[in-house]
């Protein structure tokens, strides 16, 4: 029995969360000594064998990490490192371009990579959304149990003591249960923008070119069919007609104009004559 065994057994085991699972009770190790799987006593569930990478030693108290989160986290990490590279691959090229053909060979190594992980990305969102169903299930449970205390309370079966006891331990449960949701809801966000990330990278520049011009070309159509359908503005110069005199209304014509003469205003003041009379004697 090694000195790793010698830690570990006999202490409790919990979640991350400080839920009590059970005790260790013995190791499963390899022919070099190291560690396999660690014997939990868990209870009415008996002996349970827990891998020895999902157990942390944290002073009296072994920590329980959940599979989902082991995996995800060691794919958020490969993912990140494989793109850190490839965008590394790519400045060097961009700065040599005498390196492109050597450079060729690492970039479909790294591109595999980012395949195999997709496949592997796969395989932790299907054990993400069945530990989220999970974790839906047993919250469902835990407000019916808490909606059939109250029943019992208010029916006198249990004291009111007895009820905001199992309120307390509830809402404790609950608790645990919406951090766990969260935490998947973040990893399930970073493995989102760490998808799109590669694919800015990875996208040949040509194809979002051609995608633009697309787009483009098609926007321009829009607006020119647009134009074609508005109707022609109106001329500022007035559209006028010939006149021309009704038939009932024969046409006018204007009399000439009276020349006039001093003869005329004379005839037309008689003060005028007068005056010229008394003159004239």
């Amino acid at each position: 029995m090694g000195h790793d065994d010698i830690e570990i057994i006999g202490k409790n085991v919990k979640d991350m969360y400080g839920t009590y699972i059970g005790k260790v009770v013995g190791t499963i190790t390899d022919i070099d000594g190291s560690i396999q799987s660690v014997g939990v006593d868990c209870g009415s569930q008996g002996l349970q064998q827990i891998p020895f990478e999902q157990l942390v030693v944290q002073g009296d108290v072994v920590i329980f990490i959940p599979r989902w989160r082991l995996e995800s986290q060691r794919l958020l990490r490969e993912k990140s490192l494989t793109l850190r590279r490839l965008k590394a691959l790519i400045d060097i090229v961009s700065e040599n371009d005498d390196m492109k053909e050597d450079a060729e060979i690492i970039h479909e190594k790294y591109k595999s990579k980012l395949a195999d992980l997709d496949e592997t990305e796969k395989q932790i969102r299907a054990k993400l959304e069945s530990r989220k169903a999970e974790l839906s299930e047993q919250l469902k449970s835990v407000k019916m149990l808490v909606f059939d205390a109250k029943v019992q309370y208010k029916s006198n079966e249990i004291s009111e003591d007895m009820f905001e006891s199992v309120k307390q331990q509830t809402t404790e449960l609950v608790e645990h249960i919406t951090h766990e949701a969260a935490e998947i809801a973040n990893v399930e966000r970073r493995i989102a923008d760490l998808n799109l990330e590669v694919q800015q990278v990875t996208e040949p520049p040509k194809k979002q070119l051609q995608e633009s011009a697309v787009s483009y070309l098609d926007s321009s159509a829009q607006e020119s069919e647009i134009e074609s359908k508005l109707p022609e503005a109106p001329t500022n110069e007035p559209v006028t007609e010939p006149s021309q005199p009704t038939p009932e209304e024969p046409q006018k014509i204007p009399e000439t104009p009276q020349e006039v003469t001093q003869t005329t205003s004379q005839k037309k003041n008689p003060e005028s004559d007068w005056l010229a009379r008394m003159e004239a004697t």
